[in-house]
């Protein structure tokens, strides 16, 4: 990685970048329907989840506290296109999201990986992993 300034940045990270945002409603499992009231937006720095019809509440987890991703997908949204990707985050409201039934969920949890990444470079944020006595991993700091 290329960084002609000298302050610790890849180039290709500092420049400023084009406006991302991925937006997905969240889907009746039969036929993959949109009919619910729950919208994920995924931008550069946050993943927004959007709730509600009649009082709509927002929350957002920053990218940079996403600490693991996963993708699943049962037999019923494998026939109707549809997945859901588990958000493990160090956020105090939503620890653990699920983003349920998206279409494209690999799409989308390629995406979120890829912008966590580049969000965690651009704050010069490191996460650390920590083991136990026994030899299990852990994200708990030692006391």
């Amino acid at each position: 990685m290329n960084d002609r300034n000298g302050n610790g940045v890849p180039d290709e990270i500092e420049q400023p970048e084009e406006e991302f945002e991925w937006k997905e409603r969240k889907r009746l499992l039969f036929f993959g329907l949109p009919f619910t009231f729950t919208v994920y937006t995924l931008s550069p720095k946050k993943l927004e989840l959007k709730t509600g019809f009649f009082t709509t509440v927002i929350n957002d987890i920053l990218l940079y506290r996403v600490m693991d991703t996963t993708l699943s997908r049962n037999l019923l949204q494998k026939l109707f296109g549809l997945g859901s990707v588990q958000v493990v985050s160090s956020d105090k409201t939503h620890p653990n999201l699920c983003v349920h039934n998206i279409r494209n969920a690999r799409d989308f949890k390629e995406a979120l990986d890829e912008q966590v990444e580049r969000e965690r470079l651009r704050m010069r944020f490191r996460t650390g992993e920590y083991i136990d006595n026994d030899g299990a991993e852990t994200t708990e700091p030692f006391e």
